[in-house]
């Protein structure tokens, strides 16, 4: 499933953001991509464990917190410290597919990538091509989100970012582990939820189907979770 989650950050947020890593130091982004990406991969990136790589991603997290549309999608278990990239005109990251295991710099912490997430930064017009581009079962899928908006797609996943020919895009990126592993039991969970909260919204919290519909959800959780 992939999906896109509209103003994770609020507009004073991406102000922030931008202020912030407009002031900071950039590394090549190969530091953390591995053989195979790392000879496809040409952008720039924030320094993992930085001060400010630690403050954003702070403030990415708290924002993923406070989303009830991600955390009905992702179900997450363990979160990777988002990190920060940035594209300027000719640069691109080329065919891949993420990592299945990621750990966490300083820490015994290691979290298998399940899905991947890309939290945009900048406006579409700010910038010409850098399109995320994401090949599912359902074809290819192009995506190119408002600053503060947010896609979520299968770590799984074959897909690149094409060459930024005019301005430059910035984002934040990470992986998370579910507590569900599979996809299809996700895309499941996620529409039954999503029915609850249409229902429980239309006939009340307290109708006879909607928490039927709940039991099943929560015990489908229950057979499926690694928590």
């Amino acid at each position: 499933m992939l999906l896109c989650i509209p103003e994770v950050l609020t507009k004073e947020q991406v102000a922030h953001c931008r202020q912030t890593i407009g002031k900071a130091e950039w590394v090549d982004g190969r530091v953390t991509a591995g053989a195979q990406s790392a000879s496809v991969k040409n952008n720039l990136q924030l320094p993992e464990g930085s001060p400010a790589a630690i403050e954003l991603g702070d403030m990415v997290l708290a924002a993923l917190s406070r989303s009830p549309l991600f955390i009905s999608a992702a179900i997450p278990l363990k979160i990777f410290p988002p990190l920060f990239n940035r594209y300027g005109v000719g640069q691109s990251f080329g065919t891949h597919v993420d990592g299945a295991i990621r750990a966490v710099p300083g820490t015994p912490v290691r979290i298998r990538t399940d899905l991947s997430v890309t939290l945009f930064l900048s406006e579409p017009d700010e910038y010409d091509g850098g399109e995320l581009t994401v090949e599912d079962r359902y074809g290819t899928q192009e995506v190119k989100l408002s600053a503060g908006d947010l896609v979520l797609y299968p770590s799984t996943s074959l897909h690149h970012v094409k060459p930024v020919t005019r301005g430059t895009r910035t984002a934040s990126f990470f992986w998370l582990q579910s507590m569900v592993r599979d996809d299809n039991a996700r895309t499941l969970l996620f529409d039954l939820d999503q029915t609850i909260q249409q229902l429980s919204a239309e006939r009340g919290i307290e109708d006879a189907a909607c928490v039927r519909l709940t039991g099943i959800y929560h015990n489908l959780i229950r057979y499926w979770a690694d928590a």
